[in-house]
């Protein structure tokens, strides 16, 4: 005899499996390491403290004293 098979949990399983294919898909289009995100973090940031730290003086400023 065949064995039976429930249609409700084949088709379930299918479209599981496309939803898996279409996320890898996306993550490998659109996604980047973890490692890549944190690096252009840290870069961003110590530009955005780079900048901070020059201070730019009001015009006349250096003239008054």
């Amino acid at each position: 005899m065949a064995e039976i098979t429930n249609l409700n949990r084949y088709r379930k399983a299918q479209k599981r499996a496309e939803a898996r294919r279409q996320a890898d898909a996306n993550a490998a289009r659109f996604g980047r390491p973890k490692a890549e995100r944190e690096a252009e973090a840290a870069r961003q940031d110590r530009a955005s403290r780079t900048l901070d730290q020059h201070r730019i003086a009001p015009e006349g400023d250096a003239d008054d004293r």
